[in-house]
């Protein structure tokens, strides 16, 4: 049996218009993956520009109504947590645990983990 060649066209169009569209991201990466990366370089990157990316990153994810990727709120809790803000850190952790529940037993042990530098 062969397939005429009007078959085989629209075959491939219907195959092709399956793959024309890529899915929506649901989170705005942005910056957050490069910074983690940056995080573990060790000095390469200072504290302070680290969270200034990340908070132009959640900026940028409400301006184009992109969520803020999972973990995002907690990576910048740590960075405030070693630069000696912990007051800055618990309220990103408590963001991160709002936001991802699923996250709530990590951030508090992080929270408790800092409580003793609370300034």
């Amino acid at each position: 049996m062969l397939i005429s060649p009007k078959k085989i066209v629209i075959c491939a169009i219907v195959v092709l218009s399956g793959c024309a569209t890529a899915p929506k991201a649901i989170y705005n990466w942005d910056s957050y993956e490069p910074t983690v990366y940056q995080y573990y370089q060790g000095n390469k990157t200072s504290p302070d520009e680290q969270i200034a990316k990340l908070k132009a990153s959640t900026e940028k994810s409400r301006a184009t109504n992109k969520k803020v990727p999972p973990g995002l709120y907690a990576h910048l809790g740590l960075l405030y947590a070693n630069t000696g803000r912990t007051d800055l850190a618990f309220q990103e952790f408590n963001t991160e645990k709002t936001l991802f529940p699923e996250s709530a037993p990590f951030m508090d042990s992080l929270i408790n983990q800092h409580k003793g530098a609370v300034k």
